[in-house]
């Protein structure tokens, strides 16, 4: 009975040690079936999203999503630390013949490992025995770690988070919010800055680049919404792809080759991220002939020179079809603003189902 409780407690002990190597240390995604960090988040985030849902004055319900990422990482450090307390609760049970006075029950194994891990030192229940007493300086050692693990996990995650903002933000002035691409260009145009694009999509394709990195590596950071009204980062990455395959298909006189490599990079990033979220593809339209014309006829008053209108389209759909859908997925399923096209917010396709994140 006493090897099964010690076995059965490293198990919790080695389960929690690997799940905090892996979402903290580890710079890349690491999906797996005993991930605790993994399977909170998909507990969670669907029934936090059900219950924002539901609450219809549209402020209340982006604070309480605001709330949930900083809440899911406080809610881990309690995760780990009760499974830490299971584990050497189950060891000190199987040594309890080397506590004084020895534990009567589970009950007071666990509170004497919850006193060792938070390092409180009651002095009610003392370890006797050496065994007992390396298990007890490895419980405090293990607590003070994991909570210094995720304090610095989570300053971390906002410097990640406040560097993906500064361009989403910035974009608000190019390009209204929920951010156009149709908008953005005419801003452009307006302004005589033409060539400035050549700029802004060299910073967004270094931007797709880290964010890429950050967000496959943290997968929770997806989940930290924009603290500006009818901004996120996906509705951003939207327009700016949109306006790349405006200026590859559409806008002559335009620098294309800033524009073809942010797009490679931005569709990559899009891949990518549905891809780790279970998305499959979908051939659901996203913009319709009539919309792609009056996107048309709005860059040509706005002064730029078109390509044929057929050909145009045609290029457009294709190009569009390749970070599309799954950019609308995406927005659907974190309940933030999706691209704005010209002037109505394009539905969901069809074809979706719910995915549970791979999270950390």
């Amino acid at each position: 009975m006493s090897l099964a409780l010690l076995l059965l407690g490293v198990a919790c002990l080695v389960l929690v040690f690997w799940d905090v190597f892996e979402t903290v240390l580890v710079p890349r995604p690491t999906p797996g079936r005993l991930r605790l960090a993994r399977h909170l988040t998909r507990v969670t985030w669907r029934a936090w999203r059900g219950i924002a849902l539901r609450v219809r004055a549209g402020g209340e319900r982006e604070r309480l999503l605001g709330l949930y990422a900083p809440a899911n990482v406080i809610a881990l450090l309690g995760l780990w630390l009760v499974v830490l307390v299971v584990g050497y609760g189950l060891i000190f049970m199987a040594l309890r013949d080397q506590l004084q006075p020895p534990p009567s029950d589970l009950g007071n194994a666990l509170y004497f490992a919850g006193t060792s891990i938070m390092t409180l030192g009651f002095g009610d229940i003392v370890a006797s025995g050496v065994p007992a007493r390396v298990v007890t300086l490895l419980a405090a050692a293990t607590g003070l770690g994991v909570v210094a693990v995720v304090l610095t996990y989570l300053f971390s995650l906002f410097a990640s988070f406040q560097r993906r903002e500064i361009l989403v933000v910035t974009l608000e002035a190019r390009a209204g919010a929920p951010p156009s691409p149709v908008a953005l260009l005419e801003t452009y145009a307006a302004l005589g800055i033409v060539d400035d694009l050549r700029t802004l999509f060299a910073d967004w394709e270094a931007w797709s680049a880290e964010v890429l990195d950050s967000h496959v590596a943290y997968p929770i950071l997806a989940f930290f919404r924009s603290s500006h009204d009818n901004l996120s980062w996906i509705s951003a990455l939207g327009a700016v792809l949109d306006a790349t395959s405006l200026v590859l298909t559409t806008v002559r006189g335009v620098p294309r080759g800033p524009a073809e490599l942010t797009a490679r990079v931005g569709r990559h990033f899009v891949e990518d991220i549905s891809n780790f979220l279970g998305f499959g593809e979908t051939d659901a339209p996203l913009v319709d002939r009539d919309m792609f014309e009056q996107a048309y006829r709005r860059l040509e008053a706005a002064g730029y020179e078109l390509e044929e209108l057929e050909h145009a389209w045609l290029a457009f759909e294709r190009a569009r079809a390749a970070y599309g859908a799954r950019l609308e997925a995406l927005a659907h399923y974190w309940t933030v603003p999706s691209t704005l096209w010209i002037g109505e917010r394009i539905p969901l396709p069809t074809g979706y189902h719910e995915a549970a994140p791979g999270d950390h």
